[in-house]
């Protein structure tokens, strides 16, 4: 049985993929007092903002390192203040 050519590619990028990340590394220095909730709360609701100003500045939109899940909930959060959620769209309207 012959191997298909998409499944070799396939193989060959997933192979790549995983030694480029093998040479990814974190910034060696310990922060003192990472970023938590709040701070992730308050980077997901200035997101829209922070997006614009990171095009034209060195300024990043997420916070790293950061202090891990509380953060991210945070963020997640913040996000789906800012844009609403989703739920606004998935309400129906009965006459």
């Amino acid at each position: 049985m012959k191997p298909n050519r998409k499944w070799l590619f396939l193989l060959f990028v997933i192979v790549v993929g995983i030694m480029a990340t093998g040479c990814a590394t974190h910034s060696p220095e310990e922060i003192a007092d990472p970023p938590g909730f709040l701070y992730g709360l308050l980077h997901g609701f200035i997101i829209f903002f922070s997006f614009i100003i990171s095009l034209f500045t060195d300024y990043e939109i997420y916070a790293f390192p950061n202090s891990g899940g509380w953060y991210n909930f945070g963020f997640l959060l913040g996000v789906m203040f800012f844009f609403g959620g989703g739920g606004a769209g998935a309400k129906k309207r009965r006459r």
